[in-house]
């Protein structure tokens, strides 16, 4: 089983040096590809194109302007299970997983960006923020979605072997860069929901720690099968087969 996760907007680059192992991002020089692009940007046009504060525009211009590739962990560079610390990464908390189960992560979790493509855990990834439906139009792409679905999804069907599934645990805006149309394995996109003045609903906060939670638990365990993931009790969530109407989108309620 692969595991796709979203990246954070949230980063930790303060918490002291792990000593595991790294590995460099498969699509490295793409990624220069955007930062090139993205050095071309003032602040105040980064600010429009993102959304952002001008304190944080400023800041991301900053790390465009500085950003290289990574050779080693350090203040500016650390891996990617490590360095993201948003609502997700909350629910599957790095910092306490074992030597071992790290390592199989590696094999068995990606992690979707939108300056890096696609990650493996223990990819070195130095601080950006440039999000997977940011509206940036270059050369003969509309947007990064055009710019990434190839390349990731062949990657994904190079890395994944016959039969094996996938598990989408990424939003929406993440996981639509993926050409579902081309991957012959089986995808499963489990749901959470959470009961609010008296009806159950996906909110979104819970759903996103709920991922990581999930994510945790699949390579703590080393679940391999669709059916085995039946089987996540979390924070409260269990599976509901009275929820669940669509296989491909088992529902686990609390």
């Amino acid at each position: 089983m692969i595991i796709v996760l979203s990246p954070a907007k949230t980063l930790d680059y303060e918490s002291p040096l792990n000593g595991f192992d790294y590995t460099t991002p498969n699509f490295l020089g793409k990624s220069e590809s955007l930062i090139k692009i993205m050095r071309s940007y003032e602040p105040e046009y980064i600010s429009d194109l993102m959304g952002l504060s001008d304190n944080l525009a400023f800041l991301n211009f900053e790390r465009y302007q500085t950003w290289k590739k990574q050779s080693k962990p350090s203040k500016d560079s650390r891996q990617a299970i490590f360095a993201f610390k948003g609502d997700v990464y909350q629910g599957l908390d790095a910092g306490n997983l074992s030597n071992s189960t790290i390592n199989y992560s590696q094999n068995h979790l990606r992690i979707l960006s939108g300056l890096y493509g696609l990650l493996k855990p223990l990819d070195l990834i130095a601080p950006y923020r440039l999000e997977m439906g940011t509206k940036l139009s270059f050369d003969n792409n509309k947007n990064l979605y055009e710019y990434w679905r190839e390349k990731i999804t062949n990657q994904l069907n190079l890395e994944l072997s016959k039969d094996e599934p996938v598990l989408n645990l990424a939003s929406n805006e993440y996981f639509s860069v993926i050409d579902k149309t081309i991957i012959p394995n089986t995808i499963v996109s489990p749901q959470f929901k959470d009961f609010k003045n008296g009806k159950l609903k996906i909110i979104s906060f819970y759903a996103k720690k709920a991922r990581g939670l999930m994510t945790r638990y699949l390579i703590d365990n080393n679940i391999k099968t669709i059916s085995d993931i039946e089987g996540f009790n979390s924070s409260g969530y269990m599976f509901s087969q009275d929820e669940t109407s669509n296989p491909l989108e088992p529902v686990f309620v609390r």
